[in-house]
């Protein structure tokens, strides 16, 4: 712990020892207020109404260039002497001063804007937005990583931490539908979790649904998170490096010519050139658990040589053909892999076998747009998904070899027709197909157990958009219909968001949604894959294998006032056809296959106040989440493998010109376990478990610092000096504990531990 502390000074010395007061301000000619909108209109596809006789003589300094699209309105309310009204996501209306009466006039509409820190947003339709160009800072998180954030919203946990087991309300990861830039990814983490696979350097925005979602989006029974890269041409180059103690990063948005635009995006992890504290404490937590902490057979056996590495390519080429018509490309490519040597020495004879893991998943898509006329826009994508996981595991002591291989091919096709009746009414109607192909390749000694499944899915959807005249009630409703083949089931899914404000102040939210999926994740063994990635997707087969379906429905009730957030949203939601394989169970169920559901209803709450430079929150969930297993426990209901009845969350963030600080704590009352029964452990040759999920673990408590300091290097260059420290007091958590029957018939107790003590830094330039 000393080393750590030293560490830990070491870096809060460097860090406050590049602050320095001192700033630049850039001035530009102002231009004619009406130039700078036509310019918005063009980046953000909106269209502004206004008289001509309110803009006369109005004049304005550009807009930065980096301003989302409601920082871009902000900029225009502050900078004029106009009232600027975002009607919905496509009209934004212009009118006098307040001091001017108008007919036009109205209240101005209650909505939450910033959210926890700078660049998350909450939606009039209920959705959470994260824009990590704005993006401000939280507690241990050194940089705006994407699924680390959505982590700190209200109502979604990680009971082991990483974030490739994101819960969102109850639901397992593989209830969530990812999507990069329309794409489906079924992967989601660098280095097996504890960092999210999409760099931030290019998204644009994220959505995040827990409920209510729009009638575009199939699979995800949990939640949504929709990562979105840019679709507007940037005015200007930009580009920028980043490095810090587990990767290096370089960017860069390239004009080619007027019409077009290239942004690219590389990542590499520093792993494999050198070990540093953060990288030492990933790799404990990570592999504590797997082939490379506990080789197989006997204490002569051990591990050595580990290479471990992860990069991740992202681009994208975006072309106007014309005023109407638009192209964009995207392509990532998300790479992990691990090697190591087993090494067994036997009567003075050592042999030496190469062990691995690979995990990637390679992406791209086309979508063309075009914009008819003011009434009429259409959209086409075609995408494809690629998913590989391979692992080779040598068992020298049993002259064992283990090959295991889980492939996903995702291909697919959206269209789009929109119609935008008027500034308040909008009707959407598509239609999707996708192909989803998965194999599974176990090979045992050359002896092969393969499976190859394929379920087609041909959905069409239609959804109605409306705000009132008054602004003051939003309502987006529609409904999705999903025929799978080859079972050729037809399920028919409502969506519905209502949202209304009233007495100024408050705002009051229903949202209701069933939905339906046939990929899910799966654990054979506790083993599978090194024991490191155990997880594997398989498809739905309507027997053994259910298509998973859910139904969920909240009310929220929110207030907003001179930067005070109070909110509160109780929700219900059960979720039919899952299987103990998918829950990883690791007690009496382990190993057996039965179907069922799960039902979980709770409250998020949240209250979070803003100050000139400092804000601060308070999250609290509280919820039960129960299982029903016809064939199990009796037929009787019992706690979910992931069920958390209460989570806190508790944080605040201060802001000093260029400086960022933040310091929270979370706190959970711990995932349920089941315990080996007291009076007899074993029974018939195996662990004699009481009532299974009979008790929680300890509690689980964390307090994370971090901080960020912004200055110029040069009059067009910007730097950033950061640093974090997960876990500053080191607590030992335990997130997980099983049960092992040893040869000679006593039980052993594993516990798998979170994080410790992790430091981070980074430095990071824009030019």
């Amino acid at each position: 712990m000393s080393k750590n502390i030293t560490f830990t000074l070491l870096i809060i010395l460097f860090f406050f020892s590049f602050i320095s007061v001192y700033s630049q301000t850039f001035k530009t000619e102002k231009l004619p207020l009406t130039t700078v909108l036509k310019a918005l209109e063009k980046r953000f596809d909106i269209r502004f109404t206004y008289a001509d006789k309110t803009l006369e003589g109005v004049e304005i300094n550009e807009p930065s260039s980096i301003l989302s699209y409601n920082d871009a309105i902000t900029y225009l309310r502050t900078n004029t002497n106009l009232r600027f009204k975002i009607i919905n996501s496509r009209f934004v209306s212009i009118a006098p001063s307040r001091k001017v009466t108008k007919p036009i006039q109205a209240l101005e509409e209650v909505q939450l804007i910033k959210y926890l820190t700078t660049g998350i947003k909450k939606t009039k339709t209920g959705e959470t937005i994260i824009n990590p160009d704005e993006f401000g800072i939280l507690p241990g998180l050194i940089e705006p990583d994407i699924l680390q954030t959505v982590k700190a919203l209200p109502g979604v946990l990680s009971v082991d931490e990483t974030i490739s087991s994101l819960n969102i309300r109850g639901g397992t990861h593989d209830q969530n539908l990812i999507l990069w830039d329309g794409i489906k990814m079924y992967q989601s983490g660098h280095f097996f979790g504890l960092i999210s696979a999409f760099n931030p350097n290019l998204i644009s925005n994220v959505v995040v649904s827990k409920n209510g979602t729009s009638a575009l989006y199939g699979d995800g029974v949990s939640g949504i998170i929709d990562m979105r890269l840019d679709t507007d041409l940037n005015k200007k180059n930009t580009s920028g490096l980043g490095l810090n103690l587990i990767q290096a990063d370089a960017f860069t948005k390239l004009k080619l010519q007027g019409n077009m635009e290239l942004q690219l995006s590389v990542r590499r992890s520093i792993t494999d050139i050198v070990n540093t504290p953060t990288y030492q404490q990933y790799f404990d937590r990570i592999f504590q658990d797997s082939e490379i902490d506990n080789p197989s057979g006997n204490n002569q056996n051990t591990s050595s040589n580990e290479s471990f590495y992860f990069y991740d390519v992202s681009a994208k080429l975006l072309h106007d053909l014309s005023t109407k018509d638009k192209l964009r490309f995207s392509f990532t490519t998300i790479f992990n892999r691990l090697d190591f040597l087993e090494n067994n020495t036997n009567n003075t004879i050592t042999t030496t076998l190469d062990n691995g893991i690979m995990q990637r998943n390679l992406a791209a898509g086309l979508n063309y747009s075009r914009q008819w006329s003011k009434f009429l826009s259409s959209e086409i994508q075609l995408n494809i998904s690629d998913y590989k996981l391979n692992a080779t595991n040598f068992n020298i002591e049993n002259n064992q070899f283990l090959q295991q291989n889980n492939n996903v091919l995702d291909q697919g096709i959206t269209l789009q027709l929109k119609l935008d009746f008027n500034d308040r009414l909008r009707w959407v109607n598509g239609y999707q197909y996708a192909n989803v192909n998965i194999t599974n390749l176990e090979e045992i000694n050359n002896i092969e157990l393969t499976s190859d499944n394929t379920v087609e899915t041909h959905a069409t959807f239609s959804e109605f958009v409306f705000s009132s005249y008054d602004n003051k009630t939003h309502l987006k409703v529609g409904t999705r219909s999903n025929f799978y083949k080859p079972f050729n089931v037809l399920l028919l899914e409502p969506r519905l968001s209502v949202n209304h404000k009233f007495l100024k102040y408050f705002k009051v939210e229903f949202l209701g949604e069933f939905k339906s999926q046939v990929t899910s994740q799966v654990i054979d063994r506790q083993n599978d894959f090194l024991g490191i990635e155990q997880r594997r997707w398989i498809l739905s087969n309507n027997t053994t294998l259910p298509t998973i379906e859910s139904q969920q429905a909240s009310i929220g009730l929110h207030y907003n006032k001179n930067k005070l957030i109070v909110s509160a949203e109780a929700f219900i939601k059960r979720v039919e056809g899952i299987t103990t394989r998918s829950q990883d169970f690791q007690n009496q169920f382990q190993n057996v296959n039965a179907i069922g559901n799960y039902e979980t209803k709770g409250i998020d709450f949240l209250i979070n106040k803003q100050f000139k430079t400092f804000s601060t929150w308070l999250s609290y969930s509280i919820s039960d989440n129960n299982y029903s297993f016809p064939t199990l426990n009796n037929g009787q209901n019992f706690t979910n493998n992931i069920a958390i009845s209460h989570a806190l969350n508790f944080a605040g963030t201060y802001t000093l010109d260029n400086l960022k600080l933040a310091l929270g704590f979370n706190w959970n009352s711990g995932k349920p376990t089941t315990t080996p029964n007291a009076q007899q452990p074993i029974f018939d040759n195996n662990i004699n478990y009481n009532t299974a999920n009979n008790t929680n673990l300890d509690d689980y408590f964390r307090t994370d610092l971090s901080g960020t300091y912004n200055f110029n290097l040069a009059k067009k260059t910007k730097a950033e000096l950061g640093f974090s420290i997960w876990n500053i007091l080191n607590r030992d958590n335990t997130l997980n504990t099983y049960y092992i029957l040893n040869d000679d018939d006593s039980i052993s107790k594993i516990d798998d531990k979170s994080l410790g003590f992790t430091p981070n830094l980074s430095f990071r330039v824009v030019f």
